[in-house]
């Protein structure tokens, strides 16, 4: 970026960044109201039953054998042990109770009919309780809302300059969005809520609320060097400043995160790619929402209450300002 570079109107742009962010929440509900939220089996409870196999085998094919016969909803997961070289596929199937010895064998049947060169063998089989599914997902969730409401009140006392208080509440705002556009692209993409929801969702917490606060502090030193400047001038400046910063950070990490989720997918490793998948979502919206959605509501805060200028200039002279410029400068 140049020296005469041109400040990004950002915040005149608002309602379209707001309009697209709206838009994906509509179609993530729509698709939850008609597909359903899928819970895993951590939460909800159910059956696990493990088949040794030889060769290869579809699991989503072996999947598809289960949800037929048992009629529920079944995820499957290929493992092999490092010391035996044994593979192992994995059912897990969420559920309010386990599986009778009824459902057992027709499933078993069923299960060594489609692969009979398998030889595939019952390894193990138990039930999951509910009630520590439940427990799971009330702890899952209050970590994520704990972890919300220390991030406010670290930026509520950093950045009192800005008006503490505002700054945290739209940070808490973008974090809020991005955490239901992971939720939403489980919804879409059908991936069982679970503890990868719960683990990519503090992950991105941390990512998005580090992009924010970099974007913020440039906001808080925009204000002290160029009194008298309007609020969202600053704001516009500052992400400007800070623009390619975030995308290259982020950029690196959706890269990282999709590599390994083509890995995870060519080699069949469901649990990977239930986290990779919306991790790299994640990362993108964790960009989109600090750069879009934190800078310009807080602008719109600021301003309905009244506060157009952080600083009053001390001289009526005119501040001509420089994208790249750590300081003002008059000419």
């Amino acid at each position: 970026m140049n020296n005469k570079s041109k400040i990004i109107g950002f915040y005149s742009k608002r309602w379209i960044y707001f309009t697209i962010s709206l838009s994906v929440m509509v179609i993530g509900i729509i698709f939850a109201l008609t597909e359903g939220v899928h819970l895993d089996i951590q939460f909800k409870g159910g059956a696990i039953v493990k088949y040794t196999y030889v060769g290869d085998i579809d699991a989503d094919a072996a999947a598809k054998i289960a949800s037929d016969q048992l009629g529920r909803i079944v995820t499957t997961q290929k493992t092999s042990e490092i010391a035996t070289g044994t593979k192992k596929i994995v059912f897990n199937m969420a559920g309010k109770y386990g599986i009778d010895a009824k459902d057992q064998t027709a499933f078993d049947n069923a299960l060594k009919a489609k692969f009979p060169d398998a030889q595939l063998k019952l390894s193990e089989s138990q039930m999951v309780e509910k009630y520590f599914g439940d427990k799971f997902l009330k702890r899952g969730v209050t970590a994520v809302l704990l972890a919300a409401v220390m991030i406010v009140a670290y930026v509520w006392i950093r950045f009192k300059i800005m008006g503490g208080l505002s700054a945290g509440v739209m940070a808490l705002v973008a974090l809020c969005h991005d955490v239901l556009v992971v939720f939403f692209t489980c919804v879409i993409f059908k991936i069982p809520i679970g503890d990868s929801f719960i683990a990519v969702a503090l992950s991105i917490l941390g990512y998005s609320i580090n992009d924010t606060i970099v974007i913020y502090d440039r906001i808080r030193e925009n204000c002290k060097n160029l009194p008298g400047v309007k609020i969202e001038t600053i704001t516009d400046l500052s992400i400007s400043q800070s623009l390619f910063r975030s995308i290259n950070t982020n950029v690196a990490v959706m890269i990282s995160v999709s590599m390994v989720f083509i890995l995870a997918h060519i080699k069949d490793i469901e649990s990977i790619q239930s986290f990779a998948l919306p991790m790299a979502v994640g990362s993108i919206s964790g960009c989109y929402s600090t750069i879009c959605i934190a800078g310009p509501l807080w602008v719109m805060w600021k301003k309905r209450k009244g506060d157009t200028i952080i600083f009053k200039e001390k001289k009526d002279e005119p501040i001509r300002i420089n994208v790249n410029a750590k300081y003002k400068k008059r000419y």
